[in-house]
């Protein structure tokens, strides 16, 4: 719960240590909405290959990550199983 008693998502996200994950794909929520998809796959990509996001992280829901970041669902569970699909 939050200061003003309320139960957000991003609260909920820091309470499992997925704030570094979130801040790290801020960036790509700024994107134009036609790119934002290749944003938030580029921005994993370089967080992994950085060691901002180490391997075995656990990344947030999609739909707790979608609402926080202001895209769709569709996009973000896209962007997972494309860098899936890489290896990564």
């Amino acid at each position: 719960m939050t200061s003003s008693g309320t139960n957000s998502p991003a609260a909920q996200d820091d309470a499992r240590g997925w704030t570094t994950a979130w801040e790290l794909l801020l960036p790509a929520a700024a994107a134009p909405a036609r790119s934002r998809g290749k944003a938030l796959q580029s921005a994993l990509r370089e967080a992994v290959r950085s060691g901002r996001l180490a391997p075995g992280t656990r990344l947030p829901a999609s739909r707790a990550l979608a609402g926080d970041l202001g895209v769709s669902r569709g996009l973000v569970t896209e962007a997972y199983e494309q860098l899936t699909a890489e290896g990564y």
